[in-house]
């Protein structure tokens, strides 16, 4: 197999091609290349290699710029330092990925699936009919526009402000004024550092993924907590803790027993 790697670390290439050796000693990488310009450079002037591992983000810009330019007509897997939303979203649209630090067993998983793909069916069994059997459609190349739009989305993920309801008017919140997020029935409140309590357009199920998760945590099917709201912390029953918040709500607020040792291992920063 021929690998091109793209990739603007030296240590990280040096580390992934040890890690391909490792896997499988006949992998031969015939280019490293670390920029747009040059991997542009090479797709026009060399034959597709089996495979691309390819850095999202390199010297000079992210890799979607290379497939602004030229055709890549080969399978790619992406190499991120980005965080598991990220890795959710590569993973829907088929293209494998290596998370950074890159590890033994993540390479490996990546090249089995790309050979599930691109070997002959027979070959991945036993029996002498191995020569006659029908090829495994090849891998599949990604929307990469649309993983672009993705990524760049991704970069950003998480809300800036909030459309509010407050006194029969529309106003916004930016989500830094935000102590906490309050559902009462179906209807869900923000509550901000002010006090101030408006109506917004979501359940706490989706706010989930729109908030930082080291500035937010979901406490409870109840409440959604930013972490300079928190006062104070006691012990309550049934293995829970009860929070004090301020501004404070006119209810108790509970950590469900489910979420203790997660809200503790947010409040230590884990």
């Amino acid at each position: 197999m021929t690998v091109l790697l793209i990739e603007d670390e030296a240590l990280a290439a040096d580390g992934l091609v040890a890690l391909l050796g490792r896997c499988d000693p006949t992998i031969e990488v015939i280019a490293r290349l670390d920029s747009v310009a040059e991997a542009v450079t090479w797709f026009r002037t060399q034959p597709a290699p089996d495979l691309v591992l390819l850095d999202v983000q390199l010297a000079d810009g992210l890799c979607f710029e290379i497939f602004d330019q030229v055709t890549v007509r080969c399978p790619v897997i992406f190499t991120t330092a980005y965080d598991a939303y990220a890795l959710q979203a590569f993973q829907v649209m088929s293209v494998d990925y290596l998370l950074k630090p890159l590890a033994l067993s993540d390479v490996r998983r990546a090249l089995d699936k790309l050979r599930q793909f691109s070997q002959p069916a027979a070959l991945l069994a036993e029996g002498p009919a191995a020569s006659l059997a029908p090829a495994v459609p090849a891998a599949p190349l990604p929307d990469l526009s649309q993983l672009a739009g993705l990524f760049e989305r991704l970069r950003h993920p998480y809300k800036t402000r909030f459309l509010v309801r407050w006194n029969g008017r529309m106003q916004y919140r930016a989500t830094d004024e935000v102590a906490y997020f309050h559902a009462e029935g179906h209807a869900v409140r923000l509550v901000g550092l002010d006090g101030r309590a408006c109506l917004v357009d979501y359940s706490l199920d989706e706010l989930e993924p729109l908030l930082d998760p080291h500035e937010f945590f979901r406490l409870s099917r109840r409440f959604t907590v930013r972490l300079g709201a928190v006062r104070e912390v006691r012990p309550y029953p049934g293995s829970r803790l009860r929070l004090q918040l301020a501004p404070s709500p006119d209810t108790e607020v509970v950590v469900s027993r489910e979420r203790v040792a997660s809200f503790k291992a947010w409040l230590d920063g884990g």
